[in-house]
């Protein structure tokens, strides 16, 4: 247990030195649904671009890359207890469900239920996008504001052998049930 404990201390710690961590930089959803913003990776490079769709009955969000192909769409799952939006594949294969597990007066907690592979855990202050995702206690993602000067906008860095896609479209979902009035 020692050693599971200081393996996980220092992947942590090379997370936190960037050690094969790549950045990407959002647009905090603005307005409403229909809006479009791009995802640029660190070097201001258009990577994703999130697609809101108008128009329909439940919130849906595809993420494209720079030549318009759908990579993965997010959609809300109406008619549920709990808030929750789920993550498709291109072909429309279920991926991940992301909803809040617990309220706390303190920090907010998500999970990412992934249908292949461990569920993730969300920890920290959604709202004011300053928040870890986590796989079994390491840190694979982190969402951040501290980065960027521009308002509305925040910085997603994400560890090496985590999916992108899945962590960025979490964040969209995140984002869109978080502030739902915006």
């Amino acid at each position: 247990m020692f050693e599971e404990r200081r393996a996980r201390r220092e992947a942590n710690h090379a997370f936190e030195k960037g050690e094969g961590v790549t950045r990407y930089c959002m647009q905090q959803k603005m307005i409403a649904i229909g809006d479009d913003y791009w995802i640029d990776n660190d070097a201001g490079d258009h990577v994703y671009k999130v697609n809101g769709k108008v128009m329909r009955a439940r919130r849906t969000y595809h993420i494209e890359d720079p030549q318009g192909h759908r990579v993965a769409t997010v959609q809300s799952r109406p008619m549920r207890v709990k808030d929750s939006m789920a993550i498709d594949d291109a072909e429309g294969h279920r991926v991940a469900v992301v909803k809040k597990a617990m309220v706390s007066p303190v920090r907010d907690r998500w999970r990412i239920k992934q249908e292949d592979g461990v569920d993730l855990t969300v920890e920290g202050n959604v709202l004011d996008h300053e928040y870890t995702i986590e796989r079994d206690g390491y840190k694979i993602a982190e969402v951040s504001k501290k980065w960027f000067r521009v308002r509305d906008t925040y910085g997603v860095d994400i560890g090496p052998d985590t999916d992108h896609t899945t962590v960025l479209a979490a964040a969209v979902a995140i984002d869109s049930m978080a502030h739902p009035g915006d």
